[in-house]
């Protein structure tokens, strides 16, 4: 790898935490990103143009030390898209194919790929689904469930399957299956391209995943093909999705071993569920950590850097205040911050991954912090699922000793907090409590009041957020104007930027 390596980046589309965070992280090490044009990437549930990005491809490949790709946006115009779209395997097969060529004009060109399993939905959403999935969601969930308790346990959950399917109309069910089979064999390929050494790492992930359903069934028989090849040192299947380009550049620009000693916000705290995942938090923190090229350190002395884990008490809820599985006796929150004003006081590199609660910071902790420098943080999340909180923060902390531009760092690490608990945490709610009965899929007529709404209520509280921890920092920051990347609230568009000013030259978690 040269001095500043050049990366290539072809996102799962151009939400801020799936293009801009990445690319930020990236930048702040010194790195040179280059991204398609915005015009040939996904937005929403529009596809992107696959013909512009195979060309762009092989225009840059010759010029880059690494490349990080989303298969899906590559191969089937971006991950939502994947879902929706009808093109055949062997289109999305011979789309694939680039990363060969690629290969073949750059043969030292390393290249970090991952897919996304597909995933049975939580929400009946038409959008991010098939359109027929706002109708047929929940039937679709109970086949899911029912077709792999039947697949792993035999003729006594015949019944149940055979109910399952009669419930739906058989023109959806076999679009529905024939969608995951074609994606399935697209990932099946993707394993022989990496034991043919085209790939250099893979990730196969599994968004909004569950102890049983269509994508479990999917993970076993890709790991069982990946038995066959014999890959798994360059393999990974897990938990994730969005933040898998954040955990790729990480292993692109440090790939070296990092030791991680993780700190949780309760003694039994890698024992709690989780509403995305299929495992407890403990090890879903281990596959995120091998993901990125991290490993468990035995002290906290000989850890690279410490990832703080704020976990529920038992389970994760999806509303706050919850005092039954989540804010509970079983995690002490006064400690685990002391724990982290020690850490920090003492030097060490700190990333924070706040799980307790998907979707947004927990709000009890973001105010008990208010009292840590945040700015010395080294790494922080709180966003969306458990797994794209972990990926992020792990990605920040083992990137922390590469930083070389000091504004670019803090740009990632204020925005992170800015969307994650300013907005995600508070304002989000606040804008929601303002319009008439939103829809959570589509806010039709209401997306120019709520966005309104949303400049109104937390423009300020970025400024005065920025001038508690930041502004001794010497950098400066210029807000511009927030909106949503889609017709929904569910994601905020916070442009900031922050430039030097002279006067900070500490590493993260330094004095």
């Amino acid at each position: 790898m040269s001095a500043s390596p050049r990366l290539l980046l072809i996102p799962p589309d151009t939400r801020p935490p799936t293009l801009n965070l990445p690319v930020g992280l990236a930048r702040m090490t010194g790195a040179e990103v280059r991204v398609p044009p915005l015009e040939a990437l996904p937005h929403f549930f529009t596809p992107g143009d696959t013909g512009r990005l195979r060309e762009w491809l092989l225009n840059e490949a010759p010029h880059a030390d690494a490349l990080i790709v989303c298969l899906e946006t590559l191969c089937l115009g971006g991950m939502i898209p994947a879902r929706r779209v009808s093109d055949p395997l062997d289109l999305a097969l011979e789309r694939l194919g680039a990363l060969q060529e690629a290969r073949r004009l750059n043969p030292n060109l390393r290249v970090y790929a991952f897919g996304v399993i597909v995933r049975v939905a939580h929400d009946n959403d038409p959008h991010e689904e098939k359109p027929y999935y706002g109708e047929w969601g929940r039937e679709l969930r109970a086949y899911s469930t029912a077709f792999d308790r039947h697949a792993r346990h035999g003729a006594g959950e015949l019944e149940a399957l055979e109910a399952a399917h009669a419930a739906l109309p058989a023109d959806v069910l076999a679009d529905w299956v024939s969608t995951r089979e074609r994606n399935r064999a697209l990932h099946l390929a993707a394993l022989d391209l990496l034991a043919e050494g085209t790939l250099t790492h893979l990730c196969l992930t599994l968004d909004d995943t569950t102890p049983y359903g269509l994508a479990a069934f999917d993970r076993r028989m890709l790991e069982a093909r990946a038995d066959e090849l014999g890959v798994w040192d360059r393999l990974d299947v897990y938990p994730g999705a969005d933040e898998v380009p954040c955990a790729l550049i990480a292993r692109a620009l440090r790939p070296e071993k990092t030791r991680i000693w993780v700190r949780y916000s309760g003694i039994l705290g890698a024992g709690a569920e989780l509403i995305y995942e299929d495992r407890p938090a403990g090890e879903l923190v281990r596959t995120h950590l091998r993901a990125a090229g991290c490993v468990p350190a035995n002290t906290p002395e000989e850890a690279d850097f410490i990832l703080a884990v704020n976990t529920p008490g038992t389970r994760q809820a999806s509303f706050q205040p919850d005092f039954a599985t989540v804010d509970t006796p079983h995690r002490h929150l006064l400690a685990f911050v002391d724990d982290l004003r020690d850490d920090l006081a003492a030097g060490r590199t700190v990333s924070l991954a706040d799980i307790a609660y998907p979707n947004g910071a927990e709000r009890r902790l973001w105010t008990l912090m208010q009292g840590l420098p945040l700015a010395r943080l080294a790494g922080y999340g709180a966003w969306n699922t458990a797994g794209n909180t972990l990926g992020s923060a792990v990605a920040f902390g083992k990137l922390a000793p590469l930083v070389r531009d000091r504004a670019a760092y803090a740009e990632a690490l204020f925005s992170r907090m800015v969307d994650d608990a300013l907005y995600q945490a508070f304002a989000r709610a606040e804008v929601r409590a303002r319009l008439n009965n939103p829809s959570p899929f589509d806010l039709g007529e209401q997306l120019g009041a709520a966005e309104a709404h949303l400049r109104e209520i937390i423009t300020p509280r970025i400024q005065t957020l920025w001038e508690r921890h930041f502004a001794g920092t010497g950098l400066r920051l210029e807000v511009g104007e927030a909106h949503l990347a889609w017709p929904r609230l569910f994601t905020g568009v916070f442009p900031l930027t922050v430039s030097a000013a002279g006067g900070w030259e500490s590493a993260p978690g330094e004095d």
